[in-house]
């Protein structure tokens, strides 16, 4: 399995975001703070606005800040985001893959495999993520 480094990156990025929702950060803050290339995280930022996933104001006040509350983004929502399907098989969605013979029964794994890591990713949000000074009031598990 293979995780891109643009969902690595986008999770990250939206991670330091929710750290202080109250404030907006900017490209930059969040690049070195979280040593992603800075062109390369302008572009993952550009994928998450267009998704909702954040939100950005111009001007010297400006920055970043989440699209919606941390305990409702997932880190499905983010890999879907940036990485449209998320797994695929030699750049081909795995619905509908089908082999001859005795492969006949891989691509149920396969699919097996993508819901398995879609129930892992959609249970997880970015609230359950932080740390516990910075997700006051949550229980770790991203309810509150």
């Amino acid at each position: 399995m293979h995780i891109s480094a643009k969902a690595d990156y986008a999770m990250r990025a939206l991670l330091e975001l929710a750290r202080e929702p109250a404030r907006p950060l900017t490209c930059e803050a969040v690049a070195s703070s979280q040593q992603i290339p800075f062109r390369f995280l302008k572009s993952v930022v550009g994928e998450l606005r267009k998704a909702g996933l954040v939100r950005s104001q111009r001007g010297c006040e400006g920055g970043y800040w989440l699209g919606r509350p941390a305990d409702e983004i997932t880190l499905l929502d983010v890999a879907r985001a940036v990485d449209g399907e998320l797994i695929t098989l030699r750049g081909e969605s795995l619905a509908g893959l089908d082999y001859p013979g005795p492969a006949s029964g891989l691509p149920g794994v396969w699919r097996r495999l993508e819901a398995d890591a879609a129930a892992v990713l959609g249970g997880t949000t970015l609230a359950a993520l932080l740390p516990a000074e910075a997700g006051a009031g949550l229980d770790g598990k991203g309810t509150t």
